[in-house]
């Protein structure tokens, strides 16, 4: 019976010690774990966007990016959880708000993506200060990922407002951009 009892407390004792003694500091997790619920919110909100696209006559490929999008926006995530985890933090799973799910035309679908993507390069850009302030050269250098990803995603999202800007109420113009989105796809590495 005393043999049962130790081993017992034991084994609860095993559970409850951390794996890893902690190398992230608390305001680095804290950010990092910030910037999760942001690539959770921003997986949220392109496949709203996706959605919103999928019932709009004609927008197959703008739909098709947008899922796409979301789906890229969400493997961001799982590299940010997977590394606070790794250096002895613990990475938390947010709840998140609705993303905005109606826009009043395309042209504002992707201003919103632009603005969203800028968003996302302001924390980034916060997280690689605070990881220098702090001297943390593991987070920073893990960083250079997301600070290179955001340089293409700000240039993709650029791009395609100026195109539809070019484009303005042309039927034909919106056919051309919704056939020839995915192309601004195949050249990216995420």
């Amino acid at each position: 019976m005393r043999d049962n009892q130790n081993f017992q407390l034991q084994r609860k004792q095993l559970f409850l010690r951390p794996k890893r003694t902690a190398m992230l500091l608390h305001n680095i997790q804290e950010a990092l774990n910030n910037q999760v619920k942001l690539e959770a919110a921003s997986s949220q909100a392109y496949l709203a966007m996706a959605s919103w696209c999928e019932i709009q006559p004609g927008l197959d490929g703008v739909s098709e990016f947008f899922f796409q999008q979301s789906n890229e926006e969400r493997i961001h995530m799982l590299k940010l959880i997977r590394f606070i985890n790794e250096r002895g933090g613990f990475a938390l799973i947010p709840a998140l708000e609705q993303p905005i799910v109606t826009f009043k035309s395309l042209k504002s679908l992707f201003e919103e993506f632009l603005n969203h993507e800028i968003t996302v390069s302001n924390s980034i850009n916060d997280m690689v200060d605070l990881a220098l302030k702090e001297r943390d050269y593991a987070t920073h250098n893990f960083l250079q990922w997301y600070v290179s990803e955001q340089i293409e995603e700000e240039k993709t999202a650029r791009i395609l407002n100026d195109k539809l800007e070019l484009i303005g109420e042309d039927k034909s113009g919106l056919y051309l951009f919704d056939r020839d989105i995915m192309t601004r796809r195949s050249g990216k590495t995420s």
